[in-house]
């Protein structure tokens, strides 16, 4: 997959501590990506953007 052009966000959520961070791709079309803020060379998770949306529903109900 191409990722040229992704611009990479931090998550809201995350802290500036270090710790368990992700990074969100969501400029492109058709898919979001995910990856590890400690890892940004290593491996990207691909969704589609209702998987993604869904995902982050289910997320916000359960906090």
């Amino acid at each position: 997959m191409d990722m040229t052009g992704a611009q990479w966000r931090k998550s809201s959520k995350s802290g500036n501590n270090g710790g368990d961070c992700i990074e969100v791709a969501d400029n492109l079309a058709g898919v979001v990506l995910v990856r590890d803020t400690k890892d940004r060379a290593g491996a990207t998770l691909t969704f589609d953007p209702a998987a993604w949306r869904a995902f982050v529903g289910m997320a916000a109900a359960r906090r």
